[in-house]
């Protein structure tokens, strides 16, 4: 663990590097994520001007939530999103020949390689915005603590079925489809599972647990009655991340390195 600690310490300080060089696309970055948090929230506002009540969730509920999956999404733009799009390029051009030869996991070397420093500058609005609509709904003590472990939880299920997803690459001759896939893929988990009906919700909370992601945290702060929801969850990241051994290992059996 301390070794892989300190090559994600360059892998960091090289990516801070990199970004910070070309200072233009370094500020858009961060606008874009500005955008992005204010767009979201502001949807949500709209939409409970018309209505009191979405599903069993009034106003402030619901941006809580929405406040958790986008701290998971900052979370996830700063230490993974790069990677994937990477991933995709060092498959053509057979970069990923170098990776393989490194004395550590592949796993690691390919999806923890990028940090992209830009997600850092509003993680304080993410937090904050957390923090306040926590506030709001009323929290006890007990919940604020499990806040952290559940943010990991939520995030950790989602990079293992993305990561997944992003093996069939070793199959495909692009990856670009992948990526807008699984970013499609995010746009749903961004919305509560009661939203969801009938075979969709079914398949999106068990084949592919996406909604499990923020649903099933956030109902569990809400209520401890739904504490399978967060075992299914647990369950569900152990099923997945064995099945990511499996199906990586096989991607690499099939892989056959475009540099040679």
């Amino acid at each position: 663990m301390k070794h892989y600690l300190s090559v994600y310490k360059k892998f960091v300080s090289t990516s801070i590097s990199v970004e910070t060089s070309f200072r233009t696309s370094f500020i858009l970055l961060i606008i874009m994520d500005l955008f992005f948090f204010l767009s979201t929230v502001a949807s949500v506002t709209f939409i409970y001007d018309h209505v009191s009540m979405i599903g069993p969730w009034q106003k402030d509920q619901l941006l809580f939530f929405l406040s958790f999956m986008l701290m998971i999404d900052n979370l996830h733009m700063m230490i993974f999103s790069q990677s994937f799009w990477e991933f995709s390029n060092h498959l053509k051009t057979g970069q990923l020949d170098y990776i393989i030869l490194k004395p550590m996991s592949t796993i690691f070397s390919v999806f923890f390689r990028h940090f992209r420093a830009s997600s850092l500058f509003n993680t304080p609005l993410f937090l904050g915005s957390l923090i306040y609509y926590g506030l709001k709904v009323d929290l006890a003590p007990t919940q604020w603590c499990l806040i952290p472990f559940l943010l990991i939880l939520g995030l950790s299920l989602l990079v293992v079925i993305e990561f997944i997803l992003s093996t069939s690459m070793f199959w495909l001759t692009d990856g670009i489809g992948i990526n807008f896939l699984r970013m499609q893929m995010q746009q749903l988990a961004r919305w509560p599972s009661f939203i969801y009906q009938g075979v969709i919700r079914k398949v999106l909370m068990t084949a592919l647990p996406i909604l499990l992601i923020g649903s099933a945290p956030v109902n569990f702060l809400f209520d401890s009655s739904h504490w399978p929801l967060l075992a299914g969850m647990i369950l569900c990241l152990v099923v997945f991340s064995i099945l990511l051994n499996f199906v990586w290992s096989r991607g690499l059996k099939r892989y056959d390195s475009a540099s040679s």
